[in-house]
């Protein structure tokens, strides 16, 4: 009788599945796909040349015992190396065992010998802490939903996150967008969802990662021409976090390939779970197909705590630490730290040090000095807009002036200026700021800031421009 592809694999995989640990069986064979079956030889389309060096590397001698007892002492194992994406350029890569000698089939493939190779497989996408097969999530199991006080101002973003980990890639909040000022908790619940996934379903890939080191490896990995395999990487995840997209801001490339990384895992039903400083619809620089994908889900604002849940996460912070503090000073401090969550806890852990170091009892007075000096110290967020709303009314103008082509001097020290302050004030990249502020390029923003620096250092007056305007702006 004669047996299909699809059969025979079947019943490789039943054996397989017997001898390895789950996470690696869903790592690594289950992308695999019969293709056709030939006499004794089953010709198997797997991802990327890394993942059969891969397979080569750790179960050759498993795969061997598998195929042999299906197909006999003859099996071949043909292995069709095909990148399904579209940065793949080359052709299908054929490898076949068993061999005795290591020599080349034809120009798109080599035999490999069917005895475990020893030669040293090199990794080309590697996080610290990630190991090859068991990849580690990066996740804070302190930032659990145990640990996240609801209120008004984050009912929303958590309870979406909520439904999303009970039901990753199952529900309408794909991907799931969680957006806010700083130190509200953006980061917190993008690690609660990931430790909740983990802990119902451990059997999925979960990774959280930073745009910023997303971006870092993406740009290693086209350096060391390894780009197929980083995409591969992440088109293997089942839940990926991406921490800060903003960050994505005027880098095209890396755009690009989150892009098709993110078109693969919605279409194959993995969770996507972002967060961001800004909404979409307020992102600059961010290609218009990324963002339609980002409101494809749903985007749900964390928004500064009203005083009730103040007063909760003091409490909840003071109760986590043992330490008893009078109800008049936890309200004192929810009273007159508003922003955000981490100046609350910042003020918190300076009262708690003062009492512990210094001896001193917790007190109103020992409140009001610890606040006064957070809030002096605690260095303003402003935004783009602000600061060009700032300078346009110093320098007695509008913004859509300050923005515009004209050359005048004043109007040009005015944008330059809007650009410095932009660069020193805010996390924006150069080209960022440069779009804008009158649709510039980053270049004309390095610029001004060097034109800036300069004439700070020789020009009297204009020295007295940024002292008058930094004090606006911080103050």
């Amino acid at each position: 009788m004669t047996k299909i592809a699809e059969t025979v694999w079947n019943d490789c995989l039943s054996f397989i599945k017997d001898n390895i640990k789950p996470q690696a069986y869903k790592t690594w064979f289950e992308p695999i796909k019969p293709v056709k079956l030939e006499r004794d030889a089953l010709t198997v389309q797997v991802p990327s040349k890394f993942f059969y060096e891969w397979l080569e590397e750790h179960y050759i001698k498993l795969l061997r015992v598998a195929l042999m007892k299906q197909l006999g002492d003859g099996a071949k194992l043909i292995y069709d190396v095909k990148m399904e994406n579209s940065y793949s350029n080359t052709s299908p890569q054929t490898v076949k065992f068993p061999s005795s000698n290591r020599n080349p089939l034809n120009s798109q493939g080599v035999t490999v010998p069917l005895e475990l190779t020893k030669r040293a497989l090199h990794n080309p996408f590697v996080i610290p802490g990630i190991q090859k097969v068991k990849i580690e999530s990066q996740l804070n199991p302190n930032y659990n939903f145990e640990n996240f006080i609801e209120g008004d101002s984050n009912r929303l973003a958590r309870s979406a996150g909520i439904a999303v980990a009970n039901k990753p890639g199952g529900t309408s909040f794909n991907p799931l967008l969680i957006y806010g000022g700083v130190g509200l908790g953006k980061t917190h619940i993008a690690h609660a969802i990931g430790v909740e996934i983990k802990d119902k379903y451990p059997e999925k890939t979960v990774l959280y990662i930073s745009s910023e080191k997303f971006t870092q490896q993406y740009t290693d990995s086209v350096k060391n021409n390894n780009r197929n395999d980083f995409i591969h990487f992440y088109q293997m995840i089942d839940v990926l976090i991406v921490d800060d997209v903003q960050f994505l801001s005027g880098k095209t490339g890396t755009q690009d390939v989150f892009f098709h990384i993110f078109n693969h895992l919605h279409q194959n039903g993995k969770q996507v779970i972002l967060t961001s400083d800004k909404a979409p619809v307020d992102m600059q620089d961010i290609e218009q197909r990324l963002l339609s994908r980002f409101k494809w889900g749903l985007s749900a604002e964390l928004q500064v705590p009203d005083y009730e849940t103040r007063i909760a996460i003091l409490q909840r912070k003071l109760f986590r630490d043992g330490v008893d503090m009078p109800a008049d000073i936890i309200e004192y401090i929810a009273k007159n730290i508003k922003s955000n969550v981490r100046e609350l806890e910042g003020v918190l852990i300076s009262m708690i040090a003062q009492a512990s170091f210094n001896r001193k009892e917790f007190s109103i007075a020992l409140a009001k000095q610890i606040v006064d000096k957070f809030v002096k110290f605690t260095k303003r967020e402003v935004s783009i807009d602000y600061i060009q709303k700032v300078v346009s009314s110093y320098f007695d103008l509008d913004v859509a002036t300050l923005q515009s082509k004209t050359r005048k001097r004043h109007i040009v020290q005015a944008r330059q200026l809007a650009m410095f302050f932009a660069k020193r004030m805010t996390k924006a990249s150069l080209a960022s700021i440069g779009s804008q502020i009158g649709k510039r390029d980053h270049a004309t923003v390095l610029h001004a800031c060097k034109t800036v620096d300069n004439l700070t250092e020789t020009d009297k007056q204009f020295r007295k421009y940024v002292e008058d305007l930094t004090k606006k702006l911080t103050f």
